[in-house]
């Protein structure tokens, strides 16, 4: 499912325009980045669904796969999301 198929979905689902759940969508999403973005890391919990927030990365030793040679890889952070048990439930039906 691509963005705007997903934006259909909502709109369906929610009984609101197409326009209205792209906005809600954009909205969303931006609320997420900038909570994460925000220094010190951020923590977005959907109870159910799962938690979107950050982990640090060291800096770190690699290979440059065209020449082999070693590099500096620079820390940085990461973004990570844990699914909720309703989730999780969800995707696992037996």
């Amino acid at each position: 499912m691509n963005k705007s198929e997903l934006i259909s979905a909502i709109a369906a689902k929610a009984g609101m325009t197409k326009k209205d759940a792209e906005t809600s969508l954009n909205a969303m999403t931006h609320a997420i980045t900038e909570e994460l973005a925000r220094k010190g890391g951020g923590k977005v919990t959907l109870v159910g669904f799962g938690i979107f927030d950050t982990a640090d990365r060291a800096a770190r030793e690699g290979r440059n796969p065209q020449t082999g040679k070693p590099m500096k890889i620079a820390a940085s952070k990461a973004v990570r999301f844990r699914t909720g048990k309703t989730l999780k439930d969800a995707v696992n039906v037996k």
